[in-house]
């Protein structure tokens, strides 16, 4: 019986594989406020917790302490406004319905009540295109668009932690315990370059797969490696039409 391969070892979900739980401390999301109420929250502190690219918020609401992800300027002692009503100041945060159109925002709720879950990467924010009764356009960093309920709450501004990635990682120590409290795999090691013991697509006298790199779904644990039921692999053809003639 051979060694189990990498993917298969950290399938299996161990302690070793897992992001680790140290230094994780807050659930980030919108604190719950009546539909059509507006409140006030004070920050009490702009903390850092591990893994995260982005800065939190420690907000006190009605007693109880609340993370978001601090909006650029965000500092001590800010007052930030949640509701309809609240002015459209950075970092406060209002439903989409009652955003101007072309305002930059953050920190979305996809449904009405999740808290938040588009748009909270370091230095990001989105576009909102369009308001009309039916939904919001939201455009993207990336490019594409999205359209959710009016409904729905958002931070007015950009996630701050902007230009964090621009600093280059100096030490092979630094980027390893980064990616190790993601729960990320570092450093990878490619299979072809691997011995033919430890991966299917392992040995030869050069370094290529040596056997196709689709994959069956229904495939044992040990050799489901690669393209895994592809619908198509390789580059697209473009069928001109003087090739239909």
């Amino acid at each position: 019986m051979g060694k189990r391969i990498l993917q298969r070892h950290r399938g299996k979900g161990g302690l070793q594989y897992r992001a680790p739980q140290i230094g994780k401390f807050a659930k980030v999301r919108y604190p719950f406020v009546p539909e059509g109420q507006t409140a006030e929250m004070k920050v009490l502190d702009v903390v850092h917790e591990r893994g995260r690219a982005y800065p939190l918020a420690e907000l006190d609401y009605s007693g109880k302490r609340f993370y978001i992800p601090a909006v650029a300027g965000t500092t001590v002692g800010t007052q930030i406004q949640i509701g309809p009503q609240a002015s459209l100041t950075s970092g406060n945060i209002l439903p989409l319905s009652s955003i101007p159109e072309g305002t930059a925002i953050c920190n979305i709720e996809r449904y009405l009540g999740d808290g938040g879950r588009l748009v909270r990467q370091a230095g990001e924010s989105a576009i909102l295109f369009a308001n009309t009764a039916q939904g919001s356009t939201i455009r993207m960093p990336s490019g594409r668009t999205a359209f959710l309920s009016p409904r729905c709450r958002a931070s007015i501004g950009i996630v701050s932690g902007g230009g964090r990635v621009e600093k280059p990682f100096l030490r092979a120590g630094a980027k390893y315990h980064l990616m190790k409290s993601k729960g990320k795999a570092y450093p990878r090691m490619r299979g072809i370059a691997m011995a033919v013991v430890y991966h299917p697509f392992g040995g030869g006298r050069h370094q290529h797969p040596g056997k196709s790199t689709s994959t069956s779904r229904n495939a044992p644990p040990g050799r489901k490696v690669g393209n895994i039921a592809p619908r198509k692999t390789g580059r697209k053809r473009i069928v001109r039409p003087e090739d239909k003639l």
